[in-house]
């Protein structure tokens, strides 16, 4: 026996679990069947994440019928994971109004399409100085680039010229040659000495820095039209996309646009600060909602840009 003394539950007051508001009920769970795609999503329990992303995907519908934009902004390690054809597919569908990116998705796009590889060991090559060393990519890049600032262009708009223009060997693998094609806006946000290119002679900071400051131009424009059912997609910009998406939404407000009742959605590996904080929460606080997803680049954005691809389909 305890030396303790216990507290006596005789007097506890208890309802009837009929009387009790319930979070989950039958109606939420699971039903396993065989199924296409937008139908898995309509299997799934109904709460959460699952909840969220049906939310997501059909604001984003909406969004499409009502001819407002949906714009996608990527790190460069969607282009490692392969996933460019699925955001390829809904371009070619007019779905996608605008892409944005930092500079190392320039560097796997582009290896892409002239090479048909990219990715290199980079704890290898780092211990003998051969990181980023390589001669074609970086020269060409920063020749483009070049050119881009003496046709007054965007960094983007830069290159993708170039691949289609040259017919780069597989075209059909990259963003900004499809981009191209297509004329959606491709805006390239650079931060000096972060890309590979940037470690070469060729390299012109005046050239990078014009290109890629007309394409923060740019891409505050493309966000006007996000007023009232745009969307904004962030894969796996951990650090430059946020930052830049928050200048530039407080650029686009200050000059008297209404920038309000959009939604905004992460999909990241890992949970960020940046991206919560000013993609999700800040610039959706008069209207609108934001989302975060956390997962693998390879199951979660095939995932979610296939069903989309569905629902747009059978809308």
């Amino acid at each position: 026996m305890s030396i303790f003394k216990e507290i006596n539950l005789n007097g506890l007051t208890k309802y009837s679990i009929k009387d009790r508001p319930s979070k989950i009920s039958l109606k939420d769970f699971s039903h396993p069947q065989k199924i296409s795609l937008n139908d898995f999503w309509k299997s799934l329990p109904n709460v959460l994440k699952v909840k969220e992303m049906n939310e997501l995907l059909d604001k984003c519908v909406n969004a499409y019928q009502k001819q407002k934009p949906i714009i996608i902004a990527l790190g460069g390690h969607v282009i490692k994971c392969g996933l460019s054809p699925f955001i390829i597919d809904l371009m070619k569908m007019g779905a996608i109004k605008a892409l944005a990116s930092n500079g190392s998705v320039v560097i796997h796009d582009f290896e892409i399409a002239e090479f048909g590889k990219t990715s290199e060991d980079v704890a290898t090559a780092l211990e003998d100085g051969t990181f980023g060393m390589v001669s074609e990519t970086n020269d060409l890049i920063n020749s483009i680039i070049k050119n881009g600032a003496k046709e007054r262009s965007g960094y983007g708009e830069a290159i993708g010229k170039y691949l289609v223009e040259t017919n780069a060997p597989n075209n059909q693998f990259s963003l900004f040659a499809n981009a191209w094609q297509q004329k959606v806006s491709f805006t390239v946000h650079v931060a000096l000495g972060t890309d590979i290119n940037h470690q070469h002679e060729t390299a012109n900071g005046s050239a990078i820095g014009e290109c890629s400051l007309r394409d923060f131009r740019i891409f505050c424009s493309n966000l006007i039209e996000m007023n009232d059912g745009g969307i904004f997609l962030n894969f796996g910009s951990a650090v430059i996309l946020p930052e830049v998406f928050l200048k530039a939404v407080t650029v686009v407000r200050n000059l008297g646009y209404p920038l309000k009742n959009f939604q905004t959605a992460v999909f990241d590996m890992n949970f960020h600060y940046r991206p919560q904080t000013n993609i999700v929460h800040r610039p959706t606080l008069s209207g609108g909602k934001g989302y975060y997803f956390i997962g693998h680049h390879e199951f979660m954005i095939p995932l979610f840009l296939l069903t989309l691809k569905e629902r747009l389909n059978n809308a």
